[in-house]
């Protein structure tokens, strides 16, 4: 046993520098590799716990203090034998007890205080099943699911950590158009995601994360609410993944799966439901195919057997298909993917008390494809037209970790990491004087023979070739035990540097396209009020309101973001039944653009503090009543920088046309006043980067969010957990972009300032934190520096609102040897008028860029539902040992719909023509339908959603039950229900576009897996 440090004092200032030194690296917010086993004991003299990992020779020794209780902390997770002994002799076992991350085991020798009289020979004997193993935490005050890798090859799960998080209550499936996760009424892009420890959230967006090869995930930790100070840069959801590693006994193994083309159901088409299009088959999905195999293998085992081990496991699937596009893009496209992982892990138990991690990670993606016209009217496909761009994306991560047990109840970890990005399209054959068409069945038909014409040009946008991103990340974390105290500090930091981001617009010129637009609906309609473009009608060509603007865009940028924080947390045992957990946190953010200068500082202290409490009812671990608060900061991601404080180029020109050349370009253009080009202010025709002091308001704060959390765990019978928990969250500050100049303007007129005399460099929109007062710098041709107060009632806004309220019901059955269930019921409720970062309603991923909050119109009627609100939640998965050789598992999973959206002119159907599109952003823009007010959430629901999967293994006993044989039927009913409709209502006569309601995204159609796989 080692003992304590002669100084105790010396710890606790080691505690608090670590806690306040701001070390200038990267780092994460690292989520949790470890876990801990505590329990009670009969206190006599002498009395110790030896906790021991058979497979990896590991062995920790603990003593029982004068109550009976001991703790093990910061363990790698395994399998571990736990023994209490006296004066160095075993007196009773504890075995098979599965340690999972991130979690307390409760292990306790409550037999044996019954027996204090009988010698230790008479108890030396006695050995507890893990059955026996409280299920549990009474640590915890936070809400966790915890699969492991057993779990998972049982389960039919689709292979992504999105899938296996989904299986968690609260959780919300993205919206189709950037994937990812909603936790709890957040957005998709406020998650973070983690690879043993190292934070993998994408740095440019902040969209997902990298993962592990599915088949080395040893663990997956699915973070949902309530977690602790360690934790930061999230106020959604924590999905965290720890990879296998190696142990005393070498383990070979491989697999191959099949997704056959054959037994994947067709994807239903998409059908014009409104306007004179009614009935039209807009996109004939029916016959898009394709095919999937995935190859894996892995080996791990001991290099020097209880001292250094090695793992390495490698994945690549293949997939190969054909899609046809819509009308918009009447096109097959015919691609293959290949994407290749590999992992690998070293682990060097230096000594018991010194443990050294290498962990590698690897994850590539390629694509080919190529093009071919394809004949709506007969269905068949036609020449080729070009070869679509291939992409090479690829991310490689290196992480190290120590673990020093430095006295029975000091702990030091330290973890340093790096990520390195890279992302190349090619262009093949690209012809820089052929310009893009984008809308062609928007095209007059009286011009184009009725038939669109959407030239050859297959390139729309064109990707820096240099393109990358980095991540850096270092996290020093130290924690030592001081009776009823266990006290945990740290530093938490990492930086992103984001290279060559950004994209431009391919064709001559300097780059170009031609978008057609149909304002048929009101042909008398201004196009854009903000820059006073006039209706088409009346000029020539324009009649029908049919137009045509030239459209211009560049934005390429390098940006960093670097982040630091520093907590402290004491989990006090006030009682040998109630724990109390208080933390703070502290985030500083700091963004920098192209030229590496500041544009958002945020590095006054953003306290956080984190205090829960776990109330051991019985004092046996069958009832836990537990709660907490928190405040959770987020910081913005580098892709802000591309775009509001990189140098960018934004302009449209509009024009009516007579005529359409054969490769789709307009001809007879009369350019509409002004007869320039068009855009939000002049410094945005330049694509000079502005002035940082210029791009966001003054003392901009960090988004974060409010949390609270109530709930009870109980164990019903020896077999059963069930519990209820209520979840709230409170937005109280955001993020975005404001873009009504002319009202900043007013304002500064207001105070002084010669507006005649404003810089062409100013921004034409502005980071600030909406539904609040703002300060913003304006600058004047002479150089000066105008500060501007602006009122939110100047602006016309609403104040900032998102809110969820979600009542959690779960039951639960432990695996018994034949079989496991898990169930869980939320409702809940998503509501507010703002989603977050994004806009899932109409797909928009522009981070914190949406256009919520550029101008006041847009706000109007805003406040209702939510875009991933889903009342109602019904999650089953389970599997059946059925008999030695098969099993049987199952997942269900029956959501309500989600809200459908009705987006509409400005105003009641009285208002003049010119004054329903005040923003400048289409009719198609604001919360009226058909000349009424229609809040989120009005226009009704889409239809519940049932998906059911199934997973059918056989293990043979003449094989040793080393091969395997499984089949995976994904959505067996084949249900295909509609999960978003196109909301744009339309025109300013309140007649509907002919696209609102059509089906935009559906159920993905039933697919069936088959796998073959043999472990050695």
């Amino acid at each position: 046993m080692r003992h304590a440090m002669p100084c105790r004092a010396r710890v606790i200032a080691a505690a608090i520098a670590v806690a306040l030194l701001g070390i200038e690296s990267p780092a994460v917010f690292a989520q949790s590799t470890v876990g801990t086993i505590s329990g009670a004991a009969p206190a006599a003299a002498g009395e110790s716990v030896r906790v021991e990992n058979p497979g990896s020779g590991f062995s920790r020794d603990v003593p029982v203090d004068e109550r009976g209780r001991f703790t093990a902390a910061s363990l790698p997770i395994g399998i571990y034998r736990v023994t209490l002994l006296r004066d160095g002799k075993p007196v009773e076992t504890r075995d098979n007890i599965q340690l999972r991350v991130g979690t307390t085991t409760q292990v306790s020798f409550a037999e044996a205080s019954s027996a204090a009289g009988p010698s230790t020979e008479n108890l030396a004997a006695v050995t507890v099943s893990a059955n026996a193993i409280p299920a549990i935490d009474t640590t915890s005050v936070d809400s966790r699911s915890v699969v492991t890798a057993t779990e998972l090859a049982k389960l039919p799960v689709a292979r992504s950590a999105e899938s296996v998080a989904l299986l968690a209550p609260g959780t919300v499936a993205g919206n189709p158009a950037f994937g990812g996760v909603a936790f709890s009424g957040s957005s998709v892009a406020e998650n973070a995601y983690y690879i043993n420890g190292f934070n993998t959230s994408n740095p440019l967006t902040n969209l997902g994360g990298t993962q592990l090869p599915y088949g080395a995930i040893d663990q997956q930790e699915t973070l949902t609410a309530g977690y602790g100070p360690q934790y930061g840069r999230s106020d959604g959801g924590v999905i965290s993944q720890v990879g296998k590693h190696g142990t005393n006994e070498w383990h070979f193994g491989a697999q191959i799966q099949w997704l056959p083309r054959s037994l994947r159901a067709g994807p239903a088409n998409s059908y014009y439901v409104q306007g004179k299009r009614k009935g039209e088959l807009y996109d004939y999905n029916r016959e898009d195919k394709s095919w999937s195999e995935i190859i894996n293998g892995y080996g791990g085992g001991a290099l020097i057997k209880d001292k250094l081990f090695f793992y390495a496991a490698y994945e690549v699937e293949r997939q190969q298909g054909s899609s046809i596009g819509s009308i918009d893009g009447p096109y097959e496209t015919e691609y293959r993917y290949r994407d290749p992982r590999w992992y690998a892990k070293v682990d060097w138990n230096i000594t018991d008390n010194h443990i050294l991690e290498f962990t590698g990670v690897s994850s590539k993606q390629s694509y080919q494809a190529n093009q071919f016209f394809y004949d709506y009217d007969s269905k068949t496909e036609g020449a080729f037209r070009a070869q679509s761009s291939p992409t090479k994306t690829s991310t490689d991560i290196g992480i190290v970790k120590y673990t020093g047990y430095l006295t029975d109840d000091l702990t030091l970890s330290a973890m340093y990491g790096k990520l390195k990005n890279k992302n190349y399209t090619q262009y093949p054959g690209y012809d820089a004087d052929q310009v893009f068409i984008s809308g062609a069945s928007n095209q007059n038909p009286a011009l184009n023979g009725g038939v669109p014409l959407p030239g050859s040009q297959p390139f729309g946008y064109l990707n820096d070739p240099s393109a990358a991103n980095r991540t850096r990340n270092l996290r020093i974390d130290l924690s030592e035990h001081l009776g009823d105290h266990t006290i945990s500090a740290g530093i938490d930091n990492q930086v992103a540097v984001a290279t060559d981001q950004g994209s431009i617009v391919s064709g001559p010129d300097g780059g170009y396209w031609w978008i057609y637009t149909n304002a048929s609906g009101d042909p008398t309609a201004p196009i854009d009020i903000q820059n006073g473009v006039p209706a088409p009608v009346g000029y020539p060509g324009g009649e029908d309101g049919y137009y045509v603007s030239r459209y211009r865009y560049r934005a390429v940028a390098s940006a960093q973001t670097t982040q630091r924080a520093q907590y402290i947390e004491d989990a006090w045992q006030v009682s040998d039944r109630f724990l109390l957990k208080l933390g703070l946190r502290n985030d500083q953010f700091t963004n920098y653009n192209t030229d590496h200068k500041a544009y958002i500082r945020q590095t006054k202290p953003q306290w956080a503090p984190r205090v829960g409490f776990a109330w051991d009812v019985g004092g046996d671990a069958s009832f836990k009543v537990f709660g907490n608060v928190g405040r959770y900061y987020l910081a913005l991601p580098n892709s802000v920088a591309i775009r509001g404080a990189g140098g960018n180029l934004f302009t449209n020109e509009y024009f009516t046309y007579t005529g359409i050349n054969a490769d789709g370009t307009p001809s007879g253009l009369t350019a509409l006043p002004p007869g320039h080009a068009v855009a939000g202010s002049a410094a945005a025709l330049t694509g000079a980067a502005p002035d940082p002091e210029t791009v966001t308001a003054r003392h901009l704060k960090a988004e974060f969010q409010d949390e609270y959390v109530l709930g009870f765990q109980h164990q019903w019978g020896p077999e059963w957990v069930y519990g209820v928990k209520g979840v709230v969250r409170n937005l109280r500050n955001a993020l975005d972009d404001v873009c009504d100049v002319g009202t900043i303007q007013a304002a500064a007129r207001a105070q002084g300032v010669d507006t005649d005399a404003l810089s062409d460099a100013n921004p034409s929109c502005y980071i600030f934190n909406p539904g609040k007062a703002s300060d913003f710098t304006l600058l004047t041709d002479d150089g000066a520096r105008h500060n501007v107060h602006v009122t939110n009632d100047d602006f016309g806004f609403p104040h900032l609102k998102r809110k969820y309220a979600g009542l959690e019901f779960t039951l639960e059955h432990p695996f018994d040897g034949t079989w496991y269930g898990s169930f869980n019921y939320v409702y809940s409720h998503s509501f507010g008028n703002t989603e977050g970062p994004v806009r899932s309603d109409i797909r928009q991923s522009d981070i914190a860029a949406t256009t919520s909050w550029d101008y006041s119109s847009l706000m109007v009627y805003s406040n209702g539902d939510q875009a991933n609100d889903q009342r109602h939640q019904f999650k089953f998965n389970g599997y059946w040992q059925m008999a030695s050789e098969w099993l049987l598992g199952a997942n269900l999973a029956v959501v309500s719909g989600l809200p459908k959206g009705c987006l509409g002119a400005f105003g009641g159907p009285d208002l003049p023509p010119e004054d329903r599109d005040p923003s400048g952003y289409g009719k198609t823009s604001y919360y009226f339908c058909d000349g009424r007010p229609e809040p989120p959430g009005r226009a009704g629901r889409t239809p519940w959603q049932y998906t059911l999967s199934g997973n059918l293994e056989y293990r043979p006993e003449w094989a040793g039950k080393k091969l395997a044989f499984n089949l995976y039927v994904f959505n067996i009913l084949n249900k295909q229900r509609p999960i978003q409709y196109d909301s744009g209502y339309g025109s300013t006569n309140d007649v509907p576009v002919d696209s609102y309601q059509r089906v935009v995204y559906r159920q993905q159609p039933r697919y069936v897996r088959v796998a073959v796989s043999y472990d050695f």
